[in-house]
């Protein structure tokens, strides 16, 4: 009996010494503990008599010419997103009878008018919007400082896609290349400012959309969250912590960071043992879409003591061939297809869930308008803080 117990126990020891080896060895050791926590606490929080409301946002790192792409095949893959998208989304409407949107963080270093009009014309149909995307390395504040200026200055007076607040600014949501946000990389690659969040923020910045970042070590330990974060110039990867969001506070810090979801795949396990990360991702995948949903759902993220509105972002890499060839597979029923059906299963019943298509800007008015502790339909809060911008 004493072997027979003895022999359990140091079959459990191994287990979970293996169970964290693969932990650590895809950095989920870094969120783990928060994650678990949230999983105790329980993620479904209860909400206020009447429906959930679903703010459901897809943003882009949307890089035509990623993997060293000429100019050409650039504006092939721009010109087959804007054909394909119309398509897959031709005929749908959210509880609000809006079409599905899609947020493009463009690129600051592959900027090409011709590809980026070409999009421009998908924003202007009221499918779409354009927010700042970058990748740098080894960069300064002043280098950080001039690049953002002018890109979001093309934007902005060139195609109209980004305007002018009464301060003379450009507000603009940002997206870390690499997900190096505030040097965050353990190397100091493909970054170089320590002040990041500050730059942002005094360039206009009014929210980044950059996580979950996982499985990278660049991914911070707050997860699952709509927070702020005050930035220490000493250091790096200031974003770590924060503090949340939340009904009838006020702003902090120097940044809002605005994340998807972050979880883990219980049922789909690596060799029976370490679970599949859910990272937000709509890349190639073999997890049924319906049961990512679930997982985004039960996440659970909003502006405290607003539980009834809820945030999912998803994020993709949209224009290179292997994403798009997946999302609008079939003659445009792909991927893309199937995850507005999924979502319109289980979020848009009339009753106990009604879904809202919204824009990385909506996103931030409706959780601005939580804040200011707004409440009813969230539908009416698109333009709270940002307004349309064409």
């Amino acid at each position: 009996m004493i072997f027979a117990i003895l022999s359990l126990a140091a079959s459990a020891a191994v287990f979970a010494i293996l169970f964290w080896y693969g932990l650590r060895q895809r950095d989920i050791d870094r969120w783990f503990m928060p994650y678990l926590r949230q999983r105790l606490q329980g993620t479904r929080h209860a909400v206020a008599d009447g429906p959930l409301h679903v703010m459901f946002c897809f943003v882009d790192h949307f890089e035509p010419l990623a993997a060293g792409a000429d100019d050409a095949t650039g504006l092939a893959r721009v010109q087959r997103w804007a054909r394909d998208y119309r398509r897959a989304v031709a005929g749908r409407r959210d509880a609000d009878g809006r079409p599905p949107v899609h947020t493009f963080f463009y690129p600051e270093e592959e900027y090409r008018a011709d590809h980026v009009e070409v999009m421009a014309g998908v924003c202007r149909e009221g499918l779409g919007e354009f927010e700042v995307h970058l990748h740098h390395d080894h960069d300064t504040d002043s280098g950080l400082r001039a690049k953002l200026a002018s890109f979001v200055s093309v934007l902005a007076d060139r195609h109209g896609l980004l305007t002018r607040g009464a301060d003379g600014k450009i507000p603009f949501a940002f997206i870390h290349g690499n997900w190096a946000l505030d040097n965050s990389r353990p190397d100091g690659r493909w970054c170089g400012v320590n002040n990041e969040l500050v730059v942002l923020r005094e360039s206009g910045c009014y929210a980044d959309f950059t996580f979950p970042s996982a499985p990278s070590d660049t991914q911070p330990r707050t997860i699952n969250s709509i927070y702020y974060a005050a930035d220490d110039p000493g250091r790096p990867k200031s974003h770590d912590y924060g503090s949340p969001m939340r009904v009838g506070g006020s702003p902090q810090g120097d940044l809002l960071l605005m994340q998807g979801p972050l979880g883990l795949h219980w049922r789909h396990r690596k060799l029976g043992i370490w679970p599949r990360i859910e990272n937000s991702d709509i890349a190639p995948i073999d997890i049924p879409i319906d049961e990512r949903v679930v997982l985004w759902l039960d996440a659970h993220i909003h502006v405290a003591g607003r539980p009834e509105w809820l945030f999912i972002k998803v994020h993709t890499h949209g224009a290179i061939e292997e994403n798009a060839d997946w999302l609008f597979a079939d003659g445009g029923h792909g991927e893309l297809t199937r995850l507005h059906d999924a979502l319109e299963r289980q979020c848009n019943d009339g009753k106990s869930h009604l879904l809202h298509y919204v824009t990385a800007r909506e996103m931030f008015n409706i959780a601005k308008a939580a804040e200011a502790g707004c409440s009813g339909n969230p539908n009416d809060y698109r333009d709270f803080v940002i307004p349309r911008r064409h």
